[in-house]
C-alpha cells in the first residue's frame, strides 16, 4: 500500500481538498486498499476554506508529509505567502525523492518551495500570469491538463485533479485499475495530459449535433484502420469540418485522439491479457508488434514487454 500525505494550505479550496481521498482512497488492488491517504497541516485544528459556508477540520500535522510516498498540494487562496513549515515540509520530502504534486494554484506552493524552479508547470489558465510574474524560473503552460517534469506533477483546475489522480493510479497500478476507479467515480477515464485546459464547444448549441457517437463508432472499431475519411463519413460531414469540430468538442485533432485510445487499448490488453504483442498490436489497432512497441516507448516510456511484466497483477492469468 502507498502512502500519499495531502497538504492543506489554508484557505484551502475544500472540493480539490477531498478529491485525494475520494479517487486513490477507494482503489482496490487484489483486494486490498491500494493508498493511504492522509490530509494533514500545518496548524492541526480547523482549517479556514475559501469557499465560504463551512471550514474544515483537519487533524493531522506535517509529520505525516515525513512518509508519503507521493505528496499532493490542493488549490489553496495563498499566492505570494507560504507558511514556512509547509515549505521545509516540502523540500525534504522532494529530497527524499518522494513524488510531488499540486492541483491548480497549489502550484504557487510549490513554486514557493523552489520546487518549480527550471521546470515546466501548469495551473488553471486563469492564474498563470500571476505564477509567471511571481515565479519567473518556471516555465508556465496553459495548453495541459497536466504536466510531468520528473518527480513534479502540476495539474490544471479542479476538474483536472481528477485527471491527475487518475493518473497516479494508472502510474502506479496500470490502466486497468485507473479505469475501474474511473468507473467507481462516474467520471471519463483517463485523459491525455496534453489535452486542452478547456474546449470552445463543450456542449452542442440547441439543435445541434454531437461528434460523440463517432468517437463512440471509433472506440468500438479500433482494431481496424480508420482514416480521417472514415470518422467524416460516419459523421456525415466533411474532414476539414470534422477537424474543427472535433478539436471543438475534445480540445485535440481527430489523430491524437485516436492514437491515445489505441495507446490506451493496447496498455489493457498487455495488463490484462496473455495475447501475444502481434495480437495486443492488432487488437488496438497498431497494426504491428514493431509498431506497437515504438508507441509504447514514445508515449509511456516502457517498451510493451516491460509494461506487461509491471502492470500485470497475474501473469500466469489467460487470455
Amino acid at each position: 500500500m502507498k502512502s500519499v500525505a495531502v497538504i492543506a494550505v489554508p484557505p484551502v479550496k475544500t472540493f480539490d481538498l477531498s478529491m485525494p481521498q475520494m479517487l486513490l482512497g477507494a482503489v482496490r488492488v487484489d483486494g486490498r486498499p491500494g493508498y493511504r491517504v492522509t490530509v494533514c497541516t500545518a496548524a492541526p485544528g480547523i482549517v479556514t476554506a475559501d469557499t465560504g459556508g463551512f471550514d474544515a477540520v483537519i487533524r493531522a500535522g506535517l509529520a505525516a508529509v515525513t512518509t508519503a510516498d507521493t505528496v499532493i498540494v490542493p488549490s489553496t487562496g495563498a499566492r505570494e505567502q507560504v507558511d514556512p513549515p509547509t515549505i521545509e515540509a516540502l523540500r525534504a520530502a522532494a529530497e527524499r525523492g518522494a513524488r510531488i504534486t499540486s492541483i491548480c494554484s497549489g502550484a504557487f506552493v510549490l513554486a514557493a518551495a523552489g520546487l518549480l524552479d527550471g521546470r515546466t508547470a501548469t495551473t488553471h489558465w486563469g492564474l498563470a500570469d500571476d505564477l509567471r510574474r511571481l515565479h519567473p524560473s518556471v516555465t508556465v503552460r496553459t495548453d495541459a491538463l497536466f504536466i510531468e517534469d520528473g518527480p513534479v506533477t502540476t495539474a490544471a483546475g479542479a476538474a483536472a485533479g481528477i485527471d491527475l489522480c487518475l493518473h497516479l493510479i494508472r502510474t502506479d497500478y496500470g490502466a486497468t485499475v485507473a479505469n475501474a476507479s474511473a468507473r467507481l467515480a462516474v467520471v471519463t477515464p483517463v485523459r491525455p495530459g496534453g489535452q486542452a485546459q478547456f474546449v470552445e464547444t463543450a456542449l452542442p448549441p440547441d439543435g445541434g449535433q454531437s461528434l460523440a457517437g463517432t468517437r463512440e463508432w471509433a472506440m468500438a472499431n479500433l482494431d481496424i484502420p480508420l482514416s480521417l475519411d472514415d470518422l467524416a463519413a460516419h459523421a456525415r460531414t466533411s474532414v476539414r469540418t470534422l477537424s474543427r469540430r472535433f478539436h471543438e468538442e475534445t480540445g485535440m485533432s481527430p489523430s491524437k485522439w485516436l492514437l491515445h485510445q489505441r495507446i490506451h487499448r493496447a496498455r489493457e490488453l498487455l495488463e490484462s491479457t496473455s495475447l501475444p504483442m502481434d495480437q495486443v498490436a492488432r487488437h488496438s489497432g497498431m497494426g504491428s508488434a514493431e509498431s506497437l512497441r515504438q508507441h509504447m516507448i514514445r508515449h509511456v516510456g516502457l517498451p510493451p514487454t516491460a509494461y506487461r511484466a509491471a502492470f500485470t497483477r497475474d501473469p500466469a492469468r489467460p487470455a
